[in-house]
């Protein structure tokens, strides 16, 4: 491929768009690697495409070592696959709907599992075949309603897509640890930092969900960490240590006037107990079940992300004043107790806590000894508390801390979530038929891109790891003679023949602008070629990373360039 500045589709800009205001993004598009095309949706421009398939070629490479095979999946699939999975109304407007000119309705996949399963069931039959380990890198859509953050959240995005099928929990295990292992490797090669998490499955449900995060202020997920045992988990499912309360005697439901008592902190106070010793209600309204009741310690928080994982939604907004009256309930004063047709999760807290101060569901009135079991019951049992910075952590009792980070990969423990509806089974060794047990395994390759931009970069511009970075060397010529350029066009040349990418920056502008835009885009090595270095037979080499420079012979380029390429390449 030609890599001329001259002639390059895409041009460096001097400022980012005033709108651009992410640090990995607004450098993205100054360095002429992407440009919007609309709200979540960038175009790859040559230096763009030519990094995200570095990023691919170590994905194929890693994978393929594991015994991955790839395979492609159409992003146009039937609705009857995903009402087959019971996924086609359940994962709501995120998913494109449409109908083709026959009148069949298609989705465009927001993610592959159905795909994936569907081919499983028509191509294994037999233990034979198994375990088979198949991945794809493609495109995705879906109608993101939260489309921000640059890269890291877009409506269409490229991801390697893996999916496991084996016949029992011990292989599905081994497949899992394969991947992970395999992940971190990916990781590691290009140069990103990343924790390791326990996270949520969230729609794609199963179990032993695994996130890798990439550290960063400007990320959307909080994650929990402990110094103390290095426990790490997404906030969604991080748990901590509770302060311990001693469960009360039992006693009967008395009702007690509290005027003016609509928060936990004021009704505690007004009749001199601790808030541990109160039921807090917290109404949400998701669209898949309407009012959600959640109920939890005084002394607690719901976590909004963890009550609507144990609901099984994914939208999830506080309820409003009419929508909590329609259901019986009296805001500042609320209860489950006597209510009906509402949906209730209670935390454990509440369920072992024995009797609390809990609303009447009537202006100025709390009902005491309000106990689990006797007085009301819960739809659903779940963890609902919020993790806060400081609190005890449940391994070793040191405190946690928050921090933000962005999610690059996530792998998850399917089992027959999808293969049991979609009917994708094989024969054992005894000839009796089994389900196929499943694994899940994604990356996020724009968000791999943002994730190195953002940890790679100085006040100048992105300095590119070299795992990644869209070609390794950048050439300037400074100079107008015919001299300069003929002896430019034979380094480019040559550094081509000898397998080693090149940019070449062969504009009639000023030194100014071609260094300036060298540091922008980033490349690890530079090669400036000007006419006192000519007459001198020299070539002088920089480092993009620390800024390091040498002049050496002219011929000694292509060995010098190797030897400063090969300790970037092994870090």
């Amino acid at each position: 491929m030609v890599m001329k500045l001259s002639t390059l589709f895409g041009r460096t800009l001097r400022e980012a768009p005033a709108d651009a205001g992410y640090p990995a993004l607004r450098l993205a598009l100054r360095a002429g690697l992407v440009r919007q095309m609309l709200a979540g949706s960038y175009a790859l421009l040559p230096l763009g495409l030519r990094a995200t398939r570095r990023i691919e070629a170590v994905i194929r490479e890693e994978m393929d070592a594991i015994g991955a095979q790839e395979i492609r999946t159409p992003i146009l699939q039937s609705a009857d696959l995903w009402r087959a999975s019971g996924r086609y109304e359940a994962y709501g407007p995120l998913m494109l709907r449409l109908a083709d000119s026959a009148g069949r309705e298609l989705v465009v996949a927001p993610t592959h599992e159905e795909a994936f399963t569907d081919l499983a069931r028509r191509e294994i039959s037999s233990y034979r075949q198994l375990p088979v380990l198949a991945y794809q890198i493609g495109v995705k859509a879906r109608d993101e309603l939260r489309a921000r953050a640059g890269l890291v959240r877009l409506r269409e995005f490229t991801m390697m897509d893996a999916y496991s099928f084996d016949g029992d929990e011990q292989g599905l295990d081994a497949t899992f640890e394969r991947v992970r292992e395999a992940y971190q490797r990916i990781l590691r090669r290009l140069d990103v930092e990343f924790l390791c998490v326990e996270a949520s499955s969230g729609q794609m449900g199963g179990s032993a969900s695994v996130e890798f995060i990439a550290p960063s202020p400007y990320g959307e997920d909080v994650l929990v960490r402990c110094a103390g045992c290095g426990y790490a988990a997404n906030s969604e499912v991080a748990v901590a240590a509770r302060p311990s309360v001693a469960r009360q005697p039992d006693m009967p439901l008395r009702e007690v006037a509290t005027p003016d008592c609509t928060t936990i902190a004021d009704l505690a106070r007004f009749l001199g107990i601790p808030e541990s010793a109160t039921a807090k209600a917290v109404f949400f309204w998701a669209p898949e079940r309407g009012l959600i009741f959640a109920v939890i310690r005084g002394d607690l928080e719901v976590s909004a992300a963890k009550l609507a994982a144990a609901a099984g939604v994914e939208q999830l907004r506080p309820a409003t004043v009419e929508e909590i009256t329609a259901a019986g309930a009296v805001p500042g004063y609320a209860s489950p107790v006597g209510l009906r047709n509402v949906y209730v999760v209670a935390d454990p807290g509440v369920v072992e806590a024995g009797p609390l101060v809990a609303g009447a569901n009537k202006l100025g009135y709390h009902l005491m000894g309000v106990t689990y079991g006797r007085d009301w019951e819960a739809a659903l049992i779940a963890d609902l508390a919020e993790v806060k910075a400081g609190d005890a952590c449940a391994r070793c009792g040191q405190p946690l801390a928050l921090m933000r980070g962005i999610e690059i990969g996530h792998i998850f423990k399917l089992g027959t979530r999808y293969t049991e509806p979609i009917g994708a089974t094989y024969l054992d060794q005894q000839g009796r038929e089994r389900t196929l047990l499943m694994g899940c395994y994604g990356i996020g390759i724009e968000r791999l891109l943002s994730v190195a931009i953002e940890q790679h970069h100085d006040d100048a511009g992105i300095v590119w790891p070299a795992s990644v970075a869209p070609a390794a060397v950048h050439i300037v010529a400074l100079g107008r003679s015919a001299e300069v350029r003929e002896a430019a066009d034979r380094l480019y040349d040559e550094l081509q023949q000898q397998g080693i990418p090149a940019l070449y920056d062969d504009r009639d502008e000023s030194p100014g602008v071609k260094f300036n835009d060298a540091d922008l885009i980033g490349l690890p090595l530079r090669l400036l070629i000007g006419e006192r270095l000519l007459r001198e037979g020299m070539v002088e080499l920089k480092q993009r990373a620390g800024g390091e420079r040498w002049s050496l012979p002219r011929a000694d380029v292509v060995q010098a360039v190797r030897a400063a390429l090969d300790p970037l390449k092994d870090r």
